[in-house]
């Protein structure tokens, strides 16, 4: 089997990749354009399989989607490269709408002139998995769950550009009949990502004594969902879902920001006893909220389990525990991605680019 993995070069892209080719025996054809969230040392464990190709392209250029289609002829396509950071879309939200909508778009114009000119097998076998995030949903009250049936309400630049993206792949699906499968999922975390985002900027601030700051009051709520958890269950809807329908994907790990960043800092004191910063929970600092925050996510995930058999296997104990771990056993890695523009300043406070 060949699978097109686009975004393959960030943070979940680069778990799908590695899983694939360390337990499948797919071939790989990694689409990413490098942006500053793409990273080729996440893909080392893969980069050297003679099932591993990386093609750097950016989705929105259509004759280079369609030459990757013609030239490897993948049987599979999971979509994973978009902008995905609120704070970056409320500063910028441009980029977002330009890869997030246009990009789907011209890949999926691709798809389906690959698909409608193919074979008979072709035609039967091929999948295309946009993989999306549970913000197109807005924000829950204190009670209930995201379900595939919850109407979407975006209420960032990020999540809005998420939300049209998700809609044309349905409208593809029941306008051109092409075999779409289309996952929401939670709140990620794990090795490798980017220090934008809450956890592995925590631990770095942690580490060098630098301030956490919590976003008003540090009381809304994620669903937690180990990277790993994620690449596998893609794997299973690709293999196992009805083309045409939506998996919800959650960790079922609901959490305030607090509580987390409470139990990151007491595995920094336990892992770094001699640190300087113990308590760390004396560097957490308030900060005025982020525009349009929302209050609090949870995923109901019972389709995917009942269906196609699905569960994650890491709590949030022990992947949080696995994730503080690489972190700390990686430096080499967190230096080199760190070096770039981006030293962890706050983004997002609503100036528009």
């Amino acid at each position: 089997m060949k699978i097109m993995v686009t975004g393959g070069a960030g943070f979940i892209g680069s778990a799908v990749v590695r899983q694939l080719i360390r337990e499948t025996d797919a071939v790989v054809i990694n689409v990413d354009k490098l942006t500053y969230a793409g990273n080729l040392e996440s893909l080392a464990e893969a980069a050297d399989s003679p099932r591993h190709y990386f093609e750097r392209v950016d989705i929105v250029d259509a004759d280079e989607v369609g030459r990757i289609f013609e030239q490897y002829a993948p049987s599979a396509v999971i979509h994973l490269a978009a902008e995905s950071h609120v704070d970056r879309s409320i500063d910028g939200p441009a980029e977002f709408i330009q890869t997030n909508v246009v990009g789907t778009f011209t890949l999926l114009n691709a798809a389906t002139a690959y698909w409608t000119s193919g074979t008979e097998d072709l035609r039967r076998e091929f999948r295309f998995l946009h993989v999306s995030t549970d913000e197109v949903f807005g924000s829950l009250g204190p009670q209930g769950y995201f379900t595939e049936e919850t109407p979407y309400r975006p209420n960032s630049p990020y999540s809005a550009s998420k939300a049209g993206s998700d809609h044309l792949v349905r409208a593809w699906h029941h306008t051109y009949g092409l075999p779409t499968l289309v996952t929401n999922c939670s709140n990620n975390y794990g090795p490798y990502q980017f220090p934008e985002k809450l956890i592995p900027l925590f631990i770095f601030n942690a580490l060098e004594g630098k301030r956490l700051p919590v976003y008003g009051a540090g009381d809304n709520v994620r669903d937690w969902l180990y990277v790993e958890d994620h690449a596998r269950a893609l794997h299973v809807v690709l293999a196992k879902g009805t083309p045409g329908q939506t998996y919800n994907v959650g960790g079922h790990n609901e959490k305030t920001n607090l509580e987390v960043i409470h139990a990151l800092c007491g595995l920094m004191d336990e892992l770094r006893p001699d640190s300087p910063h113990v308590p760390h929970t004396s560097l957490i600092s308030f900060v005025k909220d982020r525009p349009g925050h929302d209050r609090r996510y949870a995923i109901d995930a019972g389709k995917i389990g009942r269906e196609l058999g699905w569960r994650p296997r890491e709590d949030f104990g022990s992947g949080l525990r696995k994730t503080v771990q690489w972190y700390l056993e990686n430096a080499r890695w967190c230096d080199r991605v760190r070096s770039g523009a981006y030293q962890g300043e706050r983004l997002g406070l609503g100036s528009v680019a």
